[in-house]
């Protein structure tokens, strides 16, 4: 996230702007929201703690989600690089064998061992 921390992400994420700063520690506590003027429209807009957190959680366990993938991201995005057998050798194994059995063998189990978070 190039250096924001997750608690600002989150605030960010769900007032949809840079509408607010925060006075010391990334606590929901210290958040000031701005209000009118080109910032936020009403005070209804301003998430509430419950909400931040749950964003924090969900942009965590999105991260933690790539990092499970491959161990490596590439310009924020998880590669699949070293989790499938190379391409060469899938596309042998559908030849010879079917994609039902590709997806069996080659496909579910990495998608057990991965599930993409919820």
């Amino acid at each position: 996230m190039n250096g924001t921390s997750t608690f600002l992400q989150a605030c960010e994420n769900l007032c949809g702007g840079l509408f607010f700063y925060v006075e010391g520690d990334d606590e929901y506590e210290n958040v000031k929201w701005l209000i009118g003027d080109g910032n936020l429209s009403d005070e209804s807009k301003i998430p509430t703690k419950e909400q931040v957190l749950a964003e924090v959680t969900r942009i965590k366990n999105q991260e933690l989600y790539k990092e499970q993938r491959t161990g490596q991201i590439v310009d924020g995005v998880a590669t699949t690089e070293g989790i499938y057998p190379p391409i060469a050798e899938q596309l042998d194994y559908i030849y010879h064998h079917g994609i039902d059995k590709w997806k069996t063998d080659i496909v579910d189990p990495v998608k057990a061992k991965y599930p993409k978070p919820s």
